[in-house]
């Protein structure tokens, strides 16, 4: 599913114009993006947690010459899912 696809479902759901719902959702994902710039978590009880972690420096390898290079630390975007989200992804599978 793609971004103008989501836009429509909520629309159907939610009975609103696309419009609406396409301003709701940049807002919401502009939020988040700043939200973890900034080192916040965000937590959306039952669905998940967006949240920065660092991941440290390591040793890596060029994959065409072999040669052994420093990847530098970085921080990462995480999201771990909800219980709910969880279940009923799980209970989609059963059925």
């Amino acid at each position: 599913m793609n971004k103008n696809e989501l836009i429509s479902l909520a629309a159907n759901k939610a009975n609103m114009s696309k419009k609406t719902i396409e301003e709701v959702l940049t807002a919401i994902l502009e939020s988040i993006e700043e939200s973890l710039a900034k080192g916040d978590k965000i937590q959306l009880v039952g669905f998940g947690t967006f949240e920065a972690k660092l991941r440290k420096a390591r040793e890596g390898r060029n994959p065409k010459t072999g040669e052994t290079i420093q990847i530098p630390a970085t921080r990462v975007p995480v999201f771990k899912p909800g219980k709910s989200l969880k279940d009923t992804i799980s209970a989609n599978l059963h059925a």
